[in-house]
């Protein structure tokens, strides 16, 4: 499984925002260091970056900049969400449509696959919660449930709706799948 650049490209960008370049070529220099990967790869929006190689530069970057603190995960999911949606952001179309439902249904999954290559992400809107399904994992790691928790949060809020998430089910603790819950709210 890879990950599109774009998640790298945008947390590039938002600890350069928050920390400073020299923070970041720091960070990478160490990175490059513990892994050659990072050292020999120009890493654009649109390289696929090996799954396992994403972990570790999160685990990496969480450990480096967040103090190990794993809720940071949350925070990287909603500001790739809000990036990528964004009026100037290369995924701005899914928002094209005004109905929820359809949003949630279709636009949601197509979203995931310009992200992964593997995987398979069934969302459905009933009775005002959003439910959120994700199978085909190679790799248990609090990574992808916090991340893309937030990412799912944070695109419903782009699309108007606010939202109280709930994981109903988590690889990590020993589950087939990640099951995420999300009870809208009035925005």
């Amino acid at each position: 499984m890879n990950v599109k650049g774009t998640v790298f490209t945008t947390t590039k960008a938002t600890v350069i925002e928050a920390f400073g370049e020299q923070r970041w070529i720091s960070f990478m220099a160490k990175l490059a260091q513990k892994d050659k990967y990072f050292k020999n790869n120009i890493i654009m929006s649109i390289t696929l970056i090996p799954l396992d190689k994403t972990v570790i530069f999160f685990d990496e970057l969480i450990d480096e900049c967040f103090n190990g603190d794993k809720n940071a995960y949350v925070m990287f999911g909603m500001v790739g969400a809000k990036f990528g949606l964004s009026p100037k952001g290369p995924y701005q179309s899914y928002l094209l449509t005004k109905d929820i439902k359809q949003f949630v249904e279709s636009a949601l999954p197509k979203l995931w696959e310009t992200y992964y290559d593997a995987g398979i992400v069934t969302t459905r809107l009933e009775n005002n919660v959003v439910y959120v399904k994700i199978t085909g994992f190679p790799i248990k790691h609090v990574y992808y449930e916090k991340l893309l928790m937030g990412f799912f949060k944070q695109t419903l809020k782009v699309f108007g709706k606010k939202s109280i998430a709930t994981m109903v089910r988590s690889l990590t603790k020993g589950d087939d799948d990640i099951y995420f819950k999300y009870e809208l709210k009035d925005s």
